[in-house]
């Protein structure tokens, strides 16, 4: 049994293919590649074919059809024998040494999922580290679970920055969904349930963002799906709570607060990006007022009693949100988006 499998969705990723496989297939560690080949309209699956006759530890599955990257993700994790499994984008990339951290760390541990560190990579050559990275350190030697420290649920949701045990993402009984933001579910489900979640502070992932053709820098009635996706982890919760695992006051608002605010981030009202102006919203103009109107129903559906607001720009802008104030929150948000994106500017000067 091979200590990490590693799973490639691959889709229309000739261009970056090449640079992913190397940095998986570095190295003599002990691990099995099982990359999906989703109808891919490019050289890809060739890519694919010509790299697994030169290497065993990689199996090349061809579908015939499109399904997305939830149905490769799904389609491979049944195929897997590895200890562990490691979700990465075929447009993406390990970052150096990040195999033989994340070896040590399953191997210190034996957690049930080990969360890592990250860098995003702009096609201007620019990079920005993980927002969020200061709470991996945070996390004890032994592993902790989420209801010890619910400021993880504010790490992205992506299943590329975590790794699973695989008998345990199993016994989950949850699936990638169709479609956008379809690792959300797993993301919550296997944090939830964890008994040992563990974390490793050094980068070892590279996260490419805004590249052409990729769904989450596209603008597409698609990103409606993250209300379906919070919508499930919602009830999850509840079945929690049904099952006698109740979660805590504090975890619920957290929760909860990871929801609203991941919404936010969902609806790009001006189109403004990280550190540069002009990129297209996520949302379609069209559809903008809709999508703040659910944010607003959600808010009101599902805050617990607990939840308190945050204090600064944060909360200012979540009760927006909870009033339903759609004029002024498009009104504010482009001078929002503008200050964060001359602060980052800035620093990196």
């Amino acid at each position: 049994m091979p200590t990490i499998s590693v799973i490639v969705p691959v889709y229309g990723v000739a261009g970056y293919l090449p640079d992913c496989l190397d940095s998986i297939l570095t190295g003599d560690f002990d691990i099995e590649v099982i990359a999906v080949d989703d109808a891919s309209p490019d050289a890809s699956g060739k890519i694919l074919d010509d790299r697994a006759a030169d290497d065993p530890r990689l199996r090349v599955v061809h579908l015939e059809r499109n399904g997305g990257q939830g149905q490769a993700r799904n389609l491979a994790l049944e195929q897997a024998t590895g200890e562990y499994v490691w979700f990465v984008d075929g447009d993406d990339a390990l970052a150096d040494g990040a195999l033989a951290a994340v070896t040590t760390a399953l191997a210190a541990s034996k957690p049930d999922v080990l969360l890592i560190n990250w860098i995003s990579s702009y096609p201007d050559g620019r990079t920005a580290p993980n927002p969020y990275a200061s709470l991996l350190p945070a996390v004890p030697a032994g592993g902790c679970t989420l209801e010890d420290q619910p400021k993880l649920i504010e790490l992205t949701m992506t299943s590329w920055s975590k790794l699973f045990r695989r008998d345990f993402l199993a016994g989950l009984g949850v699936s990638f969904a169709d479609g956008i933001h379809e690792d959300i579910q797993v993301t919550c489900a296997a944090l939830l349930s964890a008994d040992i979640i563990a974390a490793v502070d050094t980068v070892c992932y590279r996260y490419r963002r805004e590249r052409t053709g990729s769904a989450l820098a596209t603008t597409s009635l698609g990103h409606l799906a993250v209300f379906d996706s919070y919508r499930r982890v919602f009830e999850l919760v509840a079945s929690r709570d049904a099952a006698g695992k109740p979660v805590s006051d504090a975890l619920r608002a957290a929760i909860f607060e990871r929801a609203i605010w991941h919404y936010t981030t969902v609806l790009q009202t001006t189109g403004f990006g990280v550190g540069r102006i002009g990129l297209p919203g996520l949302v379609p103009r069209a559809e903008r007022q809709r999508f703040f109107q659910r944010m607003h129903k959600d808010f009101a559906q599902y805050r617990p009693a607990s939840y308190e607001h945050p204090g600064g720009a944060r909360g200012a802008k979540l009760r927006l949100v909870e009033r339903g104030a759609y004029r002024t929150y498009s009104w504010l948000e482009p001078l929002n988006q503008a200050r964060v994106a001359v602060r980052q500017l800035a620093s990196k000067r």
